[in-house]
């Protein structure tokens, strides 16, 4: 079956596989089923919609998939995760996150 007549969530997995066939090291020796690649959030408005994916792979990524329905175009953006900051509420107000192990805050609230 062509991808595009795969439904819209299946287009947004089946980029993200092509793009990992691409760039996966043939080293690591991955095998990559279909269920290993899944939609974590979508949203589609009119003729447009979006994607975020992510995989069962340990590394890090996740990829935003942008269709434009204007000009018929899907685009795919990867990205890696390097943190995960928590900013605790307080009586309506942010405040710095706890101090890490090293003594020093994570990310500072300017």
């Amino acid at each position: 079956m062509a991808e595009n007549m795969l439904p819209i969530q299946e287009q947004a997995k089946f980029f993200v596989r092509v793009w990992l066939k691409r760039h996966l090291d043939k080293t690591d020796d991955v095998k990559l089923k279909d269920d290993d690649v899944y939609v974590v959030w979508f949203c589609k408005t009119l003729q447009n919609w979006k994607a975020l994916v992510s995989t069962t792979l340990p590394d890090g990524m996740y990829y935003e998939v942008t269709h434009n329905g204007n000009a018929h175009v899907t685009y795919l953006d990867a990205y890696k995760k390097f943190d995960n900051v928590i900013f605790p509420e307080e009586e309506g107000r942010v405040r710095a996150p706890a101090a890490r192990r090293s003594g020093r805050p994570e990310n500072p609230v300017p």
